[in-house]
Order: C-alpha cells, then sequence, then structure tokens
C-alpha cells in the first residue's frame, strides 16, 4: 500500500536551505557546451557519471562533441566510442536521433531549439526516440537553462522515504509538486536536484539507507 504523505510541500525550502548550509554549490552539470550537457543527459541513462565520463572524454578527443560532427560519424563508430556508458548501441541511436532532430527542427542550431517556448520544446523532445521526461527536462534545465525541475530516482526515494509522496508517484506528479513548492527559479531547481542527487548516493541509498549521518535526518517523519 503506497504510505500516506505526511511531509507538507512547502517545507520543500527547507530541505533545499538545509542541504545547500550541510553541502554547498554541487557545480552542475559538468559540461564546457550545452551540447555537451546534451550528450552527457543521454549517455548517463542507466549507469554512473564515471563510465559516461569517459565517453565523452573519447569523444572530445575525437572533435566529435558538436551535433554536425555527430551526425557524420557513422553509428558503429560513435558506439564504440561510448561503449563505456552501457547500452551503447542504443544510446548511439539516440544521439543520432537528437542530432537529426535538431537539423530538421531547427537547422541544427541550439540557441534556435532553446528560444522554443518550454512546453512546446518539452513535447518536442519527448517525441524524439530515446528521450524520456527525465532527459528531456535535463536538457532543458542544465543546457537551456529552463526553469524545469528533473525528478530522478533518488528524488522519489528520497521524498517517498520521508513521506512526502507515495513510492509510486507519476513523474509528473512529482515535478509538478515540487515546482509548486519552491520558487520558478533555474539556479535553485539546478542546485536542488543536485543536492538531492548527493544525498541519493551518500545516504539514502536503495539498501541499507544511511539515516543518522543525513542532512536530511531531521525530517523523517
Amino acid at each position: 500500500m503506497p504510505q500516506p504523505v505526511t511531509t507538507p510541500p512547502n517545507s520543500l525550502p527547507l530541505y533545499y536551505q538545509t542541504l545547500f548550509d550541510h553541502l554547498g554549490p554541487q557545480n552542475w552539470w559538468p559540461a564546457r557546451t550545452p551540447f555537451e550537457v546534451i550528450v552527457g543527459a543521454i549517455l548517463t541513462q542507466n549507469t554512473s557519471w564515471t563510465n559516461v565520463e569517459r565517453a565523452i572524454a573519447n569523444l572530445r578527443r575525437e572533435r566529435l562533441l558538436a551535433p554536425l560532427a555527430l551526425e557524420r560519424v557513422s553509428t558503429a563508430r560513435l558506439a564504440a566510442l561510448i561503449r563505456s556508458s552501457g547500452y551503447f548501441r542504443q544510446k548511439a541511436k539516440r544521439l543520432k536521433a537528437f542530432v537529426r532532430f535538431l537539423r530538421a527542427e531547427y537547422s541544427g542550431s541550439l540557441t534556435r531549439m532553446f528560444r522554443t517556448p518550454t512546453l512546446a520544446l518539452r513535447e518536442k523532445l519527448l517525441a524524439v526516440h530515446g528521450i524520456g521526461p527525465e532527459t528531456a527536462d535535463s536538457i532543458l534545465l542544465y543546457a537551456g537553462h529552463k526553469d524545469v525541475f528533473v525528478v530522478d530516482a533518488y528524488t522519489k526515494r528520497i521524498f517517498s522515504r520521508h513521506g512526502f509522496v507515495p513510492e509510486d508517484v507519476p513523474y509528473e506528479e512529482l515535478r509538478s509538486l515540487i515546482e509548486s513548492a519552491l520558487p520558478r527559479d533555474v539556479s535553485r531547481y539546478n542546485e536542488f536536484h543536485a543536492l538531492l542527487v548527493q544525498v541519493g548516493k551518500n545516504w539514502c541509498r536503495p539498501r541499507e539507507p544511511r539515516c543518522a549521518g543525513c542532512p536530511l535526518h531531521s525530517f523523517l517523519p
């Protein structure tokens, strides 16, 4: 049975401030260009960032971190270069799908793409092969600097354990709840998501969570 909601949404600003005071700025997303952010957002699906970093380093070495270069390289070559990210054949196809979409819709220009109203662009991104809500929102927030909150497995785990939402909360519902509880601020969304990732990695683990040492321990119901 889903657990009842016990933590009111208006407590989220305090969650944010508590984490920021304990952990400081996270400087996320680590990338040199908006396009590199997008590549990383696609590659990080179902893998660790360490594995993505190796793949991105390979692409940078081969001068492939640009839309046209990525579109021109063969899918087989691209898959080999991003092998460390896992599911590399599927991810090569997803990267190809994105750069084709970018050329077809925006003549290959990220600047033009991000001029599109956020909701309309989000719908377009979700229609691209291999781009789901989390990846689309990562692209919007971290590459496009749009005020869209990114929900991931860490976010769901933390807030369900704190009684904020049930474990099976739909992605869109949790995103809407968080966005309604926080000021619509890109830097705040960026930082809060990155801080929650750190909590999920270091304390709120899937098994044997380390609640006692967690910065959010006092918020547990």
